[in-house]
């Protein structure tokens, strides 16, 4: 299998998984699916369980808007994988290094 059809194959396989990722939960709940975070839903939940519930600690700074919380949420999943993916490269750079001496 050549190079070329190898990464079509791969492009296409990402694209069918951003695809099944952002259309399945709308078609899965009748398009009344909505992103939103666990945590979001937690206070939901519990406001509509014990209305009078009230939170233990208050958050010590909240972000002025939503556009806000995603891009420092977005900040952190992409220092995330900053992080994993050079711990990876360079745990292979070694083990190319030790095959080089050996």
């Amino acid at each position: 299998m050549s190079l070329l059809v190898r990464n079509g194959l791969l492009l296409l396989g990402v694209v069918a998984l951003t695809v099944l990722s952002l259309g399945l939960p709308s078609w899965i709940s009748g398009g009344e699916a909505a992103f939103e975070g666990a945590d979001r839903r937690a206070a939901g939940l519990a406001q509509e369980l014990h209305p009078d519930y009230k939170p233990l600690a208050k958050p010590i700074w909240e972000p002025p808007s939503g556009e806000v919380e995603s891009l420092i949420f977005s900040l952190q999943a992409s220092a995330g994988v900053g992080f994993i993916a050079y711990f990876i490269g360079h745990r292979k750079a070694l083990a190319n290094l030790r095959k080089q001496e050996s």
